[in-house]
């Protein structure tokens, strides 16, 4: 069997909110869109945006950020630290820049507004 990606889903609060942090900050485009789900063109894959079902919402306070173990990798073709500084601008969570030894990237982690972690990954 071959595979290849087609499409990362993250279960959300607010899909109107998350569509509008990747449009407007990464330039992805959307594909589909209803009131629980949107669908992203993000190169390679795609990144559904589907809103956690109302009885999981209740449980669910409202400032609530979520802790887990995903991170969507985006990898751009422009200077990182121009990159992170629009996001900072834009009041995004971003850390510092880092790299490895021998590794021939840049890379840089951000939250977005319900705590998802995305990387910014530059070639040096």
């Amino acid at each position: 069997m071959n595979v290849k990606l087609d499409t990362l889903i993250l279960y959300v609060k607010n899909t109107e909110l998350l569509k509008n942090f990747y449009v407007e900050n990464f330039n992805l485009k959307v594909i589909e869109e209803d009131h629980i789900w949107v669908l992203l063109d993000a190169g390679s894959a795609n990144i559904g945006l589907h809103k956690i079902g109302d009885e999981y919402l209740k449980q669910i306070d409202s400032t609530h950020t979520f802790d887990n173990n995903t991170k969507i990798v985006f990898e751009i073709d422009t200077d990182i630290e121009t990159a992170r500084n629009e996001l900072i601008e834009k009041n995004v969570q971003v850390r510092e820049i880092k790299t490895f030894d021998h590794y021939p990237f840049w890379l840089c982690d951000g939250k977005d507004p319900e705590g998802n972690v995305f990387q910014l990954k530059s070639r040096k």
